[in-house]
């Protein structure tokens, strides 16, 4: 119909045709605009695509017409924006693992007959070995005393110069010494169960890692488990391969109390995942939390 319009137009005469030609012009120069002003944000395009979706169905009912204009924008906008990306980022699955795929986990994407149940044959506490797993020669084996201060401040400084952070290395978890006694002794704990690596030659602490008994329901019944927390090995140590040897010690020490389950709350994705949420921080103090970059203001905010 646009095609025999023009046509009706020419054959008027050369206004009509340059009148044709100028409204073709402006057409192209407002849908070249609408892509340069899409929004880099991705809360600002969600807000916008929600507008035009508005306004396309409005125009719709009005004019009668399709919305095509504004449909195409809307993906114009989208591409534009890191929504998409985003979305994409939670289903990226990890490759192989060197140390996970050979312990007894669920593999990614591998499925199972059985509904539920113990992914290793049945053992029993006489079949685990009774000796500790060898770590590297500077190293020893120690169990930690979260009772005595000496103890509980040489566990607070290695996870608070050591443990979780940010990628830029700016921020750490900061637990405190009060705050690990409640978390390490809850009702049933067991003091052997809160295991350390040391230098022989100076007896410093340069790796720790802790588990804690829990009951977890799985479908129907509960099961003993025990939770594991607390994984820390000092930055200039993470090439000696110390963090697999303290989970096979953990293991072994929570084996020999018949205990065959475990589990663990991690940052990445390992295998396998079996329940996933989101927690939430409140701010306690924003503007100084801005001014050391751990927050920051988003688009038209203010304090």
């Amino acid at each position: 119909e646009e095609e025999e319009e023009e046509e009706d137009e020419v054959d008027e005469g050369n206004d009509g045709a340059e009148q044709a030609a100028k409204k073709k012009k402006k057409k192209k120069k407002a849908k070249a605009k609408a892509g340069a002003d899409a929004p880099a944000d991705p809360s600002d395009a969600a807000a916008l695509a929600g507008a035009l979706v508005a306004d396309g169905e409005k125009k719709e009912g009005e004019e009668g017409g399709d919305g095509l204009s504004s449909q195409e924008q809307l993906l114009q906008i989208l591409r534009r924006s890191r929504i998409c990306e985003e979305s994409r980022r939670h289903v990226e699955r990890p490759g192989p693992h060197p140390f996970w795929d050979t312990q007894p986990v669920p593999s990614m994407g591998s499925e199972y007959a059985q509904d539920c149940g113990p992914i290793d044959e049945i053992k029993t506490p006489e079949e685990v070995r009774d000796e500790p797993y060898t770590l590297p020669g500077p190293f020893e084996w120690c169990t930690c005393n979260i009772d005595n201060d000496d103890e509980a401040n040489e566990i607070y400084t290695l996870l608070s110069e050591n443990y979780v952070e940010d990628d830029d290395s700016m921020f750490r978890f900061d637990y405190s010494v009060p705050f690990l006694r409640w978390a390490l002794k809850p009702p049933g704990f067991l003091r052997h169960w809160h295991l350390g690596v040391r230098v022989k030659s100076n007896m410093k602490l340069v790796g720790f890692i802790t588990g804690i008994p829990a009951s977890i329901q799985v479908h129907e019944p509960t099961v003993k488990m025990v939770e594991i927390n607390f994984l820390c090995v000092h930055k200039k140590l993470r090439s000696k391969r110390l963090a697999p040897v303290l989970i096979k010690e953990i293991t072994r020490r929570v084996n020999k109390e018949n205990i065959w389950q475990a589990v663990y709350t991690a940052g990445v994705v390992l295998p396998r995942p079996v329940s996933e949420c989101r927690y939430y921080h409140r701010s306690l103090n924003p503007k100084k939390l801005i001014e050391v970059g751990f927050s920051h203001l988003g688009p038209r905010m203010t304090m």
